[in-house]
């Protein structure tokens, strides 16, 4: 096994890759999928859950960075409803279009009603 892998480093220009880096990077990768604990020492097959909440923390990091731009965006939506013209709450209607319009066509006129149903 360990002759097979220095040989596939050396053949992908990575002669200083070793397995842990890739039992690393598995393990990592395991851990943001949301796997337990339990689940994670169990692949890794560890008895101390220790290692595993190693995993865990590079996860709860990322959490915390998606958490962060998601309130940041927030802060933007909020910010353009407050800056909207009429202050109630929603943003401002397209230019050239009356507030109320309904979307689709509109009946053709027909001056003696035939052909619409109401004559």
């Amino acid at each position: 096994m360990r002759a097979a892998l220095k040989a596939a480093v050396e053949q992908i220009g990575q002669p200083h890759l070793h397995f842990h880096d890739l039992r690393h990077t598995g393990n990592t990768r395991a851990a943001r999928t949301r796997a337990s604990t339990r689940g994670l020492m169990a692949r890794m097959g560890h008895d101390s859950s220790q290692a595993a909440l190693i995993y865990q923390h590079a996860t709860a990091e990322a959490d915390r960075a998606i958490a962060q731009a998601l309130h940041d965006a927030m802060r933007v939506d909020r910010k353009k409803v407050k800056e909207s013209a009429d202050g109630s709450g929603r943003a401002k209607d397209k230019p050239g279009k009356k507030s109320g319009d309904k979307k689709g066509k509109k009946r053709a006129a027909n001056p003696d009603g035939a052909g619409d149903g109401r004559g």
